[in-house]
């Protein structure tokens, strides 16, 4: 395994942030531990402590020490911010927590180090139990072994305004299915809209690419899309800008604002995930009955948190013991139903849509769950976690001027490709 003096931050890039919600209900007990358990261990979430889902955590608790009494656990729970900078500054001073909320980028560095355990190292049957995209994110180059646990998921949809689309020359009736038809119809509605109502709401992104087909890394771990094939979408995206399908605010690559953009009835497409449907009812109810979700173009994007082991824990069987509880899948379930539009790691959970929707009555949000579960069975990481902030920042930059015409499309793409190689994390 390799090991690093000290751990040093990386950006987290794919980390899911609930939305408020109600309801729920508790935890129920696995029985899938071996043995006596007993000890302490201290399990750390992500910003997850409050009125909405300190309850379950706290059955949860109860129901796993009822079957384990001699096992007490102590929740820690941190605040988003800074989340990355706390678990980094825990396993420099070895207080890592037994058992730990992370996602696959900010878990890359401490499998590096050698500071969690290799989870299928210690049980083989994961693969039966758990989604195969939840389980790869945690799976590294180079490195053997398994570091979480799915816990909870998210994947993109593609969310239309239907009524801006017809009234502009499109047909809602036949929304595009690919990368290429998503940009002919901007192209189209741009030019019959005046550029009034643009359709697309952001540049391409890395996984843009990835589910058209292009590859963003070879086997040695290099970025390799500055390809032909992705010179001809951002050349397909320049002529949508320039037909007045994509507006000018969608070249500073907020991707936080597309989706905005489209709850202002300002542009008539954006992707985000199956929460959306809630946010639409809470911030733009009046576009609803307009509003229709599909499948995302290409492949799936997979947005994973998981829970990982510390490989130094003083109560390791009981750690396992009970991360494997927490995300089994009647647990996942549950908390899944606190946490609506999200979906379960486990392959059975995931394919439970009766009951993640037991309790959801907006038609939306139940049409997009079931789009979601569809997803799960397929969907993958698409952005490698050595893609870095600092790269999709660079990578906006030269896009945006290739957009604009300044300069070519592969010229801006050699470039991002070039200071991609040049800043990787991994190096």
């Amino acid at each position: 395994m390799k090991r690093t003096a000290r751990l040093v931050p990386l950006l987290a890039i794919s980390a899911l942030a609930l939305s408020a919600c109600a309801g729920g209900s508790s935890p129920t007990s696995s029985g899938s531990s071996d043995g006596e358990l007993s000890g302490t261990i201290t399990f750390q979430s992500w910003s997850l402590k409050g009125d909405k889902f300190s309850p379950y955590f706290e059955a949860l608790f109860d129901a796993f020490t009822q079957e384990h009494p001699d096992v007490t656990i102590e929740w820690l729970d941190q605040p988003g911010d800074g989340y990355q900078d706390k678990v980094l500054n825990q396993a420099n001073s070895n207080t890592l927590p037994d058992v730990i909320n992370l996602p696959p980028d900010i878990a890359y560095p401490l499998v590096e180090a050698g500071v969690l355990l290799d989870l299928a190292g210690a049980d083989s049957s994961l693969s039966d139990i758990y989604l195969p995209g939840g389980l790869e994110a945690y799976q590294y180059p180079g490195i053997d072994g398994t570091y979480g646990l799915p816990w909870y998921l998210g994947t993109d949809l593609a969310w239309w305004n239907t009524k801006a689309i017809a009234d502009n020359g499109g047909d809602p009736d036949n929304l595009p299915t690919t990368t290429e038809e998503l940009i002919e119809l901007a192209t189209t509605v741009g030019k019959a809209s005046g550029g009034t109502m643009p359709v697309l709401s952001s540049m391409p992104t890395l996984d843009v690419f990835e589910s058209a087909g292009i590859a963003t890394m070879n086997d040695d771990g290099e970025f390799v899309f500055n390809t032909p094939e992705a010179a001809e979408i951002v050349d397909e995206y320049k002529a949508a800008y320039d037909a007045g399908g994509i507006p000018a605010e969608a070249l500073t690559g907020d991707a936080g604002g597309n989706a905005d953009m489209f709850k202002q009835g300002k542009v008539a497409f954006t992707t985000a995930t199956s929460v959306f449907a809630s946010d639409l009812q809470r911030d733009a109810p009046s576009l609803v009955p307009d509003v229709k979700a599909t499948p995302r173009m290409g492949d799936a994007p997979l947005f994973v948190q998981g829970v990982s082991v510390a490989a130094n824990s003083k109560n390791q069987a009981a750690a396992i013991a009970f991360a494997k509880f927490l995300t089994n899948t009647e647990n996942q379930v549950a908390f899944c139903k606190l946490a609506v539009g999200f979906m379960p790691g486990t392959i059975d959970g995931s394919a439970d849509t009766a009951a993640l929707a037991a309790d959801v009555t907006d038609p939306l949000q139940l049409e997009a769950m079931d789009i979601v579960s569809e997803a799960m069975k397929t969907a993958r990481i698409l952005t490698p976690f050595q893609w870095s902030n600092a790269m999709k920042v660079y990578m906006d930059q030269q896009l945006a001027l290739a957009l604009k015409g300044e300069i070519g499309s592969q010229e801006a793409l050699d470039k991002i490709v070039k200071y991609a190689n040049d800043n990787r994390i991994d190096n």
